[in-house]
């Protein structure tokens, strides 16, 4: 996540995209209202699940941002764009990782990993860690054996990776008065070249299956992005994905180009992007609130054209960034992206990326899952200090763990009625003085999806963003042989507790002839009912 944009430049931005409300919301009942003072019990919030009509079919998964990045670096900063220092030039997409010659830290890195079941990844690299000069790769250093250890959990746990080009970061390539790690490729064709160089030393050489997407930049929208041209202008992305794809074609590689990898969720253009041709697929980032009529913008221009469309990143900056802030670790955060990925995963959205598995948590905010650097002290944790960051690990659990990769996404109602009504809201924008939650995908500040894996092994992942507890009836309809549903739950209040285990905590027996589970939802929680039995101590799914 390079958000090295200004707060004023931020605020604006998020406003267009999402209106003007404020994270506080969920912790609120409803769409967004304070819960009205009564004695009265509120009547159970009611949802069905047809499991004879599927949604969508997911091309993707969840996981989070594991970069390979990690050298410090001195960059003039008369040439670096807005507010930017050497510090954060390249936000906080770099220095997390222990040094790779450590193999005790990484197996913690990536035992957490497994854990987590992530199974749809970005991994993030610059070209100067393989080319550092035109025509001179090196697969050797540091950056590429960090690349090569994450790349490895990948193929070895099936999970898909949307490789992404960070920025180039090279001089030799770089536009006169831009900074590199800002610079839009001076030679098109040049750069074209040395990435394809690249993917095809990793497919063919390193035999790499794992990659099934590739991004050129990240972010290239903007006078603040890392693809900028002379004057630090904001360059058209186009030309690049044309030359890439040229040269990935002459070398018989078929991995589909993802794009824009806009910073916010914004609005795709209606008459569509001009490289369209050139791309597989469609993705862009959210920063701000859980938005299901941009996603549903964004999710109909990519399925009409028969292409996925990705959230490449996402976090909420409502509720703070930058420095050491814990916004990113809050609860809030946690129930925040919750939302986001049940709102989107009902909408169509493909695929889901965190911002971030590592993070040094000194740069831009504290967005890690997993703890590998001592802030106070400038270096890395010993093994035994690298371990999860509790309150985003387990929240974010709840959506990884217990979901396999390539889901189909169930229709489901919610106390009769259509849910959520995408199809009708999508097709304007909010009207003047309109915020985001009154499209918020939610009842009573309850969501949920129903999912359903390849191998056919149920997931209904329900969140509760209520201050108030509630109770839940959910209905299975069309259900065929009986099943068993393995009940997992997380609070703030638990997950802070030091012996926190994430084990099933009851079971239900559903069935043609008792297709009901009855339950009772705590406020501010997030409930998995799942056909998997987990226990703390095994890995995530990922592919079933």
């Amino acid at each position: 996540m390079n958000k090295q944009i200004n707060r004023r430049t931020f605020l604006k931005t998020a406003a267009l995209a999402a209106g003007t409300a404020h994270a506080l919301a969920f912790a609120r009942a409803g769409r967004g209202a304070a819960a009205p003072a009564t004695n009265t019990p509120a009547a159970a919030v009611e949802l069905a699940v047809d499991l004879a009509v599927v949604r969508h079919h997911m091309a993707g998964g969840m996981g989070a941002s594991w970069h390979s990045i990690a050298r410090e670096m001195t960059f003039d900063e008369k040439l670096l764009s807005m507010d930017r220092t050497n510090k954060t030039a390249r936000g906080s997409g770099w220095g997390a990782n222990p040094p790779v010659a450590d193999v005790a830290k990484w197996k913690r890195l990536e035992d957490c990993a497994s854990w987590l079941g992530m199974d749809w990844l970005r991994v993030e690299l610059q070209q100067c860690s393989y080319e550092p000069e035109k025509d001179r790769f090196d697969w050797a250093n540091e950056e590429m054996q960090a690349l090569y250890r994450i790349l490895d959990w990948c193929e070895r746990n099936q999970a898909d990776v949307f490789l992404t080009q960070m920025y180039s970061n090279v001089e030799w390539n770089a536009y006169a008065g831009v900074s590199p790690v800002q610079s839009a490729p001076r030679n098109m064709d040049d750069f074209a070249v040395g990435l394809a160089t690249l993917v095809e030393y990793l497919v063919n050489k390193k035999k790499y299956t794992c990659i099934k997407w590739i991004c050129i930049t990240n972010e290239p929208a903007g006078d603040w992005s890392w693809w900028l041209g002379p004057g630090r202008k904001m360059l058209s992305i186009t030309p690049g994905l044309k030359a890439v794809r040229a040269a990935l074609d002459q070398r018989g590689l078929r991995i589909p180009l993802s794009a824009p990898d806009w910073n916010h969720i914004g609005d795709p253009p209606a008459q569509g992007f001009d490289f369209a041709p050139y791309v597989g697929a469609y993705d862009s980032h959210d920063y701000g609130h859980a938005n299901p009529i941009g996603m549903g913008r964004w999710v109909k221009l990519a399925h009409a054209d028969n292409k996925p469309f990705f959230l490449s990143e996402m976090g909420n900056m409502w509720l703070g960034w930058g420095d050491s802030h814990p916004g990113p670790r809050s609860y809030a955060h946690g129930l925040s992206l919750a939302n986001t990925v049940l709102s989107g995963l009902n909408t169509g959205v493909d695929g889901f990326n965190r911002w971030s598995f590592t993070n040094r948590g000194d740069l831009d905010g504290q967005w890690q899952l997993v703890r590998t650097w001592d802030s106070a002290n400038k270096k890395y944790l010993d093994k035994d200090g690298i371990m999860p960051e509790p309150v985003p690990y387990y929240t974010y659990a709840m959506l990884t763990r217990f979901s396999a990769k390539h889901s189909a996404v169930l229709a489901s109602t919610v106390s009769g009625g259509t849910w959520p009504e995408f199809e009708a809201t999508y097709k304007r924008p909010p009207a003047a003085g309109e915020q985001w939650p009154a499209f918020e995908a939610s009842y009573r500040g309850v969501n949920l999806v129903a999912l359903r894996s390849p191998q056919g092994n149920l997931t209904f992942i329900v969140l509760n963003k209520a201050a108030l507890g509630q109770e839940l009836v959910l209905r299975l309809n069309g259900i065929g042989k009986a099943a068993t549903l393995h009940c997992y739950q997380v609070t703030e209040a638990e997950i802070t507790q030091p012996d926190f285990k994430l084990e099933a905590r009851k079971t239900f027996s559903v069935s043609a002839a008792t297709p009901v589970l009855k339950d009772n939802l705590p406020p501010a929680s997030i409930t998995v009912y799942s056909t998997y039995r987990l226990k703390h101590a095994e890995a995530g799914m990922t592919k079933d």
